[in-house]
């Protein structure tokens, strides 16, 4: 998986086209053309929402998010019963009420957990959610070193971006490049003592902030089944094109 921030429905309506599009993104309910409106296009009204533009997961910086509004009449949709599947096109099974109301709620969970998370690392311990990971990942590995290639994977990240961070760590001390000994077409990454003792810190507040967001407010079954339901969710997420 690999930002967040949304634009108002104002700035971004566009008229009603053939495909069913709202702000730039896939509309998820359709409506009939009767029950459409300029007022529904602007306020939202209706239960018609088409879904909020966010980043990828491997950003530096998590942009603050600009509400926590719950209900999915937030967002406006001009499908009109006129935006049908050209001949031969596999009909949208568009999402029932309920289907929407769970997607929204997974859409607000990966918009504001990665977000919280970063900034709690960035306040206490000056590293970014992406920093930690690598520098985690790092700690686990043999010898505390990994190629850069095999870094990219694990911090879902590609390898030119990794490379930019990466050289922020190094000018900070907390982690130096060599290449591979083994092949040197390969670049290590390895994590120095002083990385280590700035992971160290930074994990008893990261931890803390994991717990009281996540895994203290679910019972052990229910922490069970959000991993059990996260690996399917991702099991079916094309990677392939990640890097």
């Amino acid at each position: 998986m690999r930002r967040v921030g949304a634009r108002s429905l104002a700035q971004e309506h566009r008229p009603p086209q053939r495909s069913p599009r709202c702000c730039g993104h896939f509309a998820w309910e359709q409506v009939p053309a009767s029950r459409l409106d300029l007022a529904d296009l602007v306020t939202g009204t209706g239960r018609r929402p088409c879904g909020p533009a966010s980043e990828g997961l491997a950003s530096q910086a998590f942009k603050e998010p600009q509400s926590l509004e719950p209900s999915s009449d937030r967002y406006a949709s001009p499908v009109t019963e006129r935006a049908r599947p050209d001949a031969g096109e596999q009909p949208v099974k568009w999402l029932t009420a309920a289907e929407v109301d769970s997607w929204l709620s997974v859409v607000r969970l990966i918009t504001w957990l990665p977000w919280s998370i970063d900034q709690q690392l960035r306040r206490d311990s000056n590293l970014g959610m992406v920093e930690y990971q690598v520098l985690a990942r790092l700690s686990q590995s043999p010898e505390q070193t990994m190629r850069m290639s095999s870094l990219a994977d694990l911090a879902n990240a590609a390898l030119s971006r990794l490379s930019h961070l990466v050289k922020r760590l190094e000018e900070r001390g907390l982690v130096r490049r060599e290449p591979d000994p083994a092949d040197g077409r390969f670049t290590n990454a390895i994590l120095t003592e002083k990385g280590f003792r700035t992971l160290a810190e930074a994990a008893p507040g990261h931890v803390a902030h994991v717990r009281s967001l996540v895994i203290d407010v679910l019972s052990p079954e229910q922490l069970r089944r959000l991993g059990r339901d996260a690996n399917r969710i991702t099991s079916r997420i094309d990677t392939s094109e990640a890097s």
